[in-house]
């Protein structure tokens, strides 16, 4: 299966739903080939991450055969590739697959390359920006949750609703997140935050709307 262009939180839903269709597909696993992505962020890790943890609860395997080189060093800085090396028949455990290095010469690529092109402290600073981005994730996922249940919205309206609102209120996206659940635990969010968010859900719904309107425009004339 292969995989173009960037990988980040805007394509994070799409990713993995076509994993896991992928992955349900699949006899004994799925084989990825990121040689064409050119962006790729810790969303789409975690999204790699949680198909693979899917896939051994299957029996089955998500194994990277290609990967660029911007796929290769964030795999490097998080020190989870060899999570993902493709399986080796023979059992001599070097992991390269068929012997194409294309994840072996990756690997290299993206440890010999860093120190010569990039400061060691940028490479500290963008672990640390990583790993925060990966803790605030799972609260983003259950302020979508909440949003979609309390409003009826689908995933892709509920995603817009919480970047529209953030951008609006000049929110973070994680603080406007968690200011959202602990709502349900009876603190409502502040002002400006409640409002951005209550114009958000009614210009959802009104996209909705419009485009059910159209849909039926279109089977009418058909």
């Amino acid at each position: 299966m292969a995989v173009r262009g960037d990988l980040d939180l805007d394509s994070a839903e799409r990713l993995e739903h076509a994993l896991c269709a992928a992955l349900g597909a699949s006899v004994r696993g799925v084989d990825l080939d990121l040689g064409g992505v050119e962006f790729c962020d810790c969303s789409a890790l975690n999204v790699l991450l949680g198909v693979r943890e899917q896939g051994l609860e299957q029996g089955k395997t998500v194994a990277l055969r290609t990967v660029g080189p911007a796929v290769a060093r964030l795999l490097t800085l998080t020190g989870t590739r060899t999570l993902f090396d493709v399986p080796c028949p023979d059992g001599d455990g070097d992991g390269d697959g068929d012997g194409d290095g294309d994840g072996g010469a990756a690997r290299g690529d993206a440890s010999a390359g860093a120190p010569g092109g990039i400061a060691l402290e940028d490479l500290r600073i963008e672990v640390v920006q990583l790993r925060r981005a990966m803790q605030t994730r799972p609260v983003i996922d259950l302020a979508r949750g909440i949003l979609m249940a309390s409003f009826g919205l689908s995933v892709e309206e509920a995603w817009r609703v919480l970047v529209q609102a953030s951008q609006n209120s000049n929110t973070k996206l994680h603080h406007l997140a968690a200011d959202l659940v602990d709502a349900v635990h009876g603190e409502p969010p502040v002002g400006a935050v409640r409002e951005q968010v209550a114009a958000a859900v009614a210009k959802a719904r009104s996209e909705a709307v419009a485009v059910r309107l159209d849909d039926g425009i279109d089977r009418a004339d058909d």
